[in-house]
């Protein structure tokens, strides 16, 4: 096999570990898996395999593609795939990241919430739509505003499980800003859940992270307090 083919055989193990796992909702890595050649196509060459390959999914399901309502979507899907909502995969669009000295010494805990961000079930590819809230501690060094808004976003444009998109955002601040003293909660709605399967449209997910000084509970308790949650 070249290095720029996709693999798209599944084997019988592999169907045997589908059925298997079902519709239960797992994580395998704080990394989101890719392959070693996961970059070696451009984005060009990306968009143009998956439009073909969308467009034999729409013909699959019986669609008429000559209807001028649907000619141009496989292209409008790959070009979303590659060019929006799945961004996040390629480390060119990593947001740059620039910090500032803490002049005014402020030490209490910066929070930045209700950051609306949305992304897609790595088990199904249906949307994941919620809001991040972030608090941390200055360590001398302060970041902007807009880049933790950034860093939620990119992070979210992948193919994802709540659970590591939390711990990315997480490990990503610990590691711009020098400092363990990060809080993380994630508050969202699965597709998956709502529109498939169970079909339960009223029920939320919520992921937490948090490390250093927000282990302590007083610090969690405000942290609460300025999201308007109860401790």
């Amino acid at each position: 096999m070249k290095p720029n083919e996709i693999l798209l055989n599944t084997t019988d193990n592999e169907i045997s570990l589908i059925d298997l796992i079902g519709d239960e909702h797992i994580s395998t890595s704080v990394e989101t898996p890719l392959r070693a050649d996961a970059f070696a196509l451009s984005d060009a060459e990306k968009v143009e395999r998956i439009e073909k390959h969308f467009r034999e999914i729409m013909l699959t399901l019986g669609l008429d593609l000559t209807d001028d309502s649907l000619c141009g979507t496989p292209r409008r899907v790959a070009k979303m795939y590659v060019k929006e909502i799945f961004s996040g995969l390629n480390p060119a669009n990593k947001p740059s990241i620039a910090l500032f000295d803490n002049k005014y010494k402020y030490n209490e805990m910066l929070v930045e919430k209700d950051i609306t961000f949305y992304s897609n079930c790595e088990h199904h590819f249906v949307p994941i739509m919620g809001k991040a809230h972030v608090a941390y501690i200055s360590n001398g060094s302060v970041i902007g505003l807009s880049k933790i808004n950034r860093i939620v976003h990119y992070f979210a444009k992948r193919p994802q499980v709540q659970e590591r998109l939390t711990v990315q955002i997480a490990e990503e601040l610990k590691k711009v800003l020098g400092t363990h003293d990060v809080a993380v909660v994630i508050d969202a709605v699965h597709l998956c859940v709502s529109s498939r399967g169970v079909e339960d449209i009223n029920s939320r997910t919520v992921t937490s992270h948090y490390s250093g000084a927000f282990g302590d509970e007083n610090r969690k308790k405000e942290f609460f307090t300025y999201l308007g949650l109860n401790a």
